[in-house]
């Protein structure tokens, strides 16, 4: 409780925090724009081979009658009469154009593949990656490989910056993350060629990282344990209502370059106001920093009202207060989270939730088009969703605590999404609403999630700590997308391994230590004292039933 009493002297829950945490949480509206932008910037529209007949590229499939003809002539079509995507027959087919001629003719028609581009219907999207760079048929690949290169981006970032920001200190790299992502992204919308636009993309990736990492660490190493909970809420909030601002920028910016710079461009803004953030008191003292820590606390009683208070704290306090602590922070690294049993236990078993999280999350979000409903439609019913379920998380949460919430809202995901599986194709909207129940259990764990780790993991390895499990969840979203193209042959398969994956979360999560109400825990050892205080207390309460039955044998036999 150290730092808890230093954070009561001067204001605990004040201006300070208020206009702290609102600032520290604003870029999560855009950061989940970036997560998500794939669905709208690699849209893939309707297309068909270019028939290169000198007609020049405005051959558009919903032109004069003529074109549709010579569509009819050259372009072969599936069994719904959809036209192909990849293919053209290597002779035109006269006798469709006869009133009587049927697409059963054709069918041993020879084809070949497309050799003079594509022509897209710009109907819904202006320009894409895709309509740009020709990113279909045998290049199908390269969208879903832009993803993956962004995911790896969020997983190096995750490695990286975890690490040095308890090196170097949360509000450092958090100026730098949001730095880099308003120039890497305003540059990914100039980009050129697409290994460049997958270089900016990998780039953005690594600082949406930093931002989230930092931001969260800056915001609960700052507030009162009493009022982790809301605090930390707000941001999931704002995350969903990023979800819904993304479909309404995809809908009116339906030009990839002009939406990738729309969410770029406000980072410079928090880039520049960022620099107000007062640094972690607690990693400043943690570190050995107590005189630039004193200055924090003073700067934050003042804007508290508590400059009284705060005058009477010197560095000599400040130590006495955090001497434990201090010596406990010495040589820190990432073994640590593995050396002691409990640290070890809770390792583990978060980066399994994580990246079983992450996996089935991204699964269910990056690909909307494959639900067969109009795309912008699909996002906002994805991110509706989210609001009651984040509200009832928020709900058992306070009420019940960390470990049932995160327990049950996998369990209830991956129920939801097994159930799926097994709905038939044809029962379209059955299938889309299972699905976005199914992704607003995994918000509220998501939610969860990272309440949960920072509370668990002390403030000595608390970025460590989450650095970790943010890799691990980078790892399930960038397998997310090849779990999905099995789907092509196996139909049940995606959904079937995303389910099970949130159901083993939710049982692995249930091994968890309850952080409800408990104060930050600043050392290892304090982690581990709490974590042996639980298994006694547990020990006890199945003691005392079983020496209650010994009594009660004991009476029956006199």
């Amino acid at each position: 409780m150290a730092f808890g009493d230093l954070l009561e002297i001067v204001g605990g829950l004040g201006w300070f925090q208020v206009v702290h945490v609102l600032l520290l949480d604003f870029p999560a509206l855009f950061i989940a724009s970036h997560n998500l932008l794939q669905n709208f910037v690699a849209a893939v529209p309707d297309h068909h081979c270019r028939l290169g007949l000198g007609l020049g590229h405005n051959l558009n499939m919903t032109l004069e009658p003529l074109v549709g003809d010579l569509v009819r002539l050259f372009v072969p079509v599936d069994q719904q009469g959809r036209a192909d995507k990849c293919r053209l027959y290597t002779a035109p087919q006269w006798h469709l154009l006869w009133p009587n001629g049927t697409r059963g003719n054709e069918s041993g028609a020879e084809t070949r593949p497309c050799t003079d581009g594509w022509e897209y219907d710009h109907s819904q999207f202006r320009a894409t990656i895709v309509t740009e760079w020709d990113l279909v048929c045998e290049q199908k690949a390269l969208k879903r490989m832009a993803q993956s290169i962004y995911m790896a981006g969020l997983l190096i970032g995750a490695i990286v910056l975890g690490r040095l920001s308890d090196k170097y200190g949360r509000r450092t790299l958090l100026l730098w993350s949001h730095f880099q992502l308003a120039v890497s992204g305003t540059c990914g919308a100039f980009s050129t060629s697409f290994p460049l636009f997958c270089f900016w993309r990998f780039l953005s990736g690594v600082a949406v990282s930093g931002v989230i990492l930092n931001s969260f660490s800056l915001k609960v190493e700052w507030i009162p344990t009493r009022v982790r909970t809301p605090m930390t809420m707000i941001s999931n909030f704002l995350y969903t209502c990023g979800q819904l601002l993304l479909a309404g920028l995809a809908y009116a910016i339906q030009d990839w370059r002009w939406l990738q710079l729309s969410v770029s461009l406000p980072f410079f803004i928090f880039f520049l106001y960022a620099w107000w953030f007062a640094e972690s008191a607690r990693w400043l003292i943690v570190n050995g920093k107590t005189d630039i820590a004193l200055k924090q606390l003073k700067k934050v009683a003042r804007m508290n009202g508590k400059t009284a208070e705060a005058d009477k704290l010197t560095v000599e306090i400040l130590n006495a207060y955090m001497e434990n602590d201090q010596a406990d922070a010495k040589n820190q690294r990432v073994l640590d989270l593995f050396r002691t049993p409990v640290i070890r236990k809770i390792a583990c078993c978060t980066m399994f939730v994580w990246f079983s999280t992450s996996f089935a999350y991204y699964g269910l979000a990056i690909d909307l088009q494959g639900f067969g409903v109009n795309i912008y439609l699909i996002q906002l019913i994805f991110g509706a969703v989210d609001i009651p379920a984040k509200i009832m998380a928020f709900l058992t949460l306070s009420l019940i605590g960390r470990r049932f919430t995160q327990s049950s809202s996998l369990i209830l995901a991956g129920s939801t999404l097994l159930a799926n599986a097994f709905i038939p194709k044809e029962m379209q909207a059955v299938r889309t609403a299972f699905a976005a129940f199914g992704k607003a259990f995994l918000s509220a764990a998501f939610s969860c999630c990272y309440l949960h780790a920072g509370e668990l993991y002390p403030t000595v390895i608390r970025q460590t700590g989450m650095g970790l499990v943010s890799t691990m969840a980078r790892f399930g979203a960038m397998m997310a997308p090849i779990i999905k193209m099995s789907g092509d042959y196996v139909p049940i398969l995606p959904h079937t391994i995303y389910g099970g994956m949130a159901v083993a979360a939710g049982i692995t999560a249930a091994f968890l230590l309850e952080t409800r109400n408990v104060a930050l825990p600043e050392t290892i050892e304090d982690v581990e004292k709490r974590g042996k205080r639980t298994k006694e207390t547990k020990a006890e309460k199945e003691e005392v039933p079983l020496q209650e039955a010994h009594v009660s044998l004991m009476k029956q036999t006199v």
